[in-house]
């Protein structure tokens, strides 16, 4: 790990050639099996075996383990190596806690490994006996088991045991990259908001935000105002200010968040997209990788969208924005 900025820019400049580009967004128009021709002739998929539209998810499967094994070969260093393969540690965890749970088979719910094998991860949850080394998934695990032990069942409330500590995780693993810790910042900022104006109750939505952000407790609250006008203009002055007048906009018009929800999922995209040519020291690698999940997401949006029946313009609103 850790490979020279300039070698690891070069390897970049010859893979970024591989990216799907327009043809992503013709496939939108077509047919499921004419885009899967298409992502077949690209090359996508890393050789995996799939012979129609519905294999598209072993395709998107083998292209985000290259991505997990190009992170290991090429991160600056750990905090960046973490910050990307730990929420695979934190997923696959929680996927296999709730498949034991409910007695079901967590083999299709699962994601590529992350930082810890899949076999330790399974007999950790299986015998019940969590490394120290873990910390922060290590206080998970107990969490979500203490939680069922009181009574509590597979729902959303493990999933938020889960992610607020990948969060905690996180926040110690960029404690001292300046970069990684406000594409965390944004990220945590973005979903807070979310959850707040998803939220019947600003109680409920307490139990709920993610640490790491930079807005508070207080300053969400304000979210949570009866007057729509007041609610929308609660962070004026924040970077967030635009976005959370979004969300609250659309909920009072009794709309989907499907924009807001696009605009939070492609905000780490953004924040290099910008200033895509001033990039410097570890950002080149973080904006390669970034788009490269964008692109494994949009490809399985695409497929989904398009196997569902759905027409050129409404998958292409759900497209995370690459650039």
């Amino acid at each position: 790990m850790g490979r020279d900025s300039v070698y690891t820019g070069g390897v970049i400049a010859v893979r970024e050639k591989r990216f799907l580009g327009d043809r992503l967004l013709r496939m939108c128009g077509g047919t499921a099996e004419e885009a899967f021709a298409a992502l077949s002739e690209s090359g996508y998929g890393c050789g995996a075996p799939a012979s129609s539209a519905r294999d598209y998810e072993a395709l998107v499967e083998a292209e985000e383990r290259a991505v997990c094994d190009f992170i290991r070969e090429y991160a600056p260093s750990e905090a960046e190596e973490g910050y990307f393969l730990y929420p695979f540690d934190f997923h696959n965890a929680k996927a296999l806690f709730k498949a034991s749970l409910l007695h079901a088979d967590a083999e299709k719910l699962l994601a590529p490994e992350g930082k810890i094998p899949l076999s330790e991860l399974s007999a950790a949850l299986s015998a019940k006996s969590y490394p120290a080394a873990w910390k922060e998934l290590k206080e998970a695990l107990e969490s979500a088991d203490a939680y069922v032990a009181d009574g509590g069942g597979a729902g959303a409330a493990i999933g938020t045991i889960f992610e607020r500590a990948l969060y905690k995780c996180l926040q110690r693993v960029v404690s001292g990259s300046g970069t990684l810790k406000k594409l965390l910042a944004g990220r945590a900022d973005r979903a807070n908001i979310l959850t707040a104006v998803r939220a019947s109750s600003e109680e409920e939505a307490k139990g709920q935000y993610l640490p790491g952000g930079a807005l508070s407790e207080k300053q969400l609250s304000g979210l949570f105002a009866a007057d729509a006008e007041r609610a929308a203009h609660a962070l004026d002055g924040t970077p967030c200010a635009a976005f959370a007048e979004k969300c609250v906009r659309a909920k009072a018009e009794g709309k989907p968040l499907t924009d807001a929800e696009r605009e939070a999922a492609s905000f780490e995209t953004q924040f290099f997209a910008l200033k895509k040519y001033e990039l410097k020291k570890n950002q080149p690698f973080l904006y390669y990788v970034l788009r490269r999940r964008a692109e494994n997401a949009n490809v399985r949006v695409v497929f989904a969208c398009l196997l569902a029946g759905m027409g050129e313009g409404e998958i292409a609103k759900r497209l995370r924005a690459m650039q």
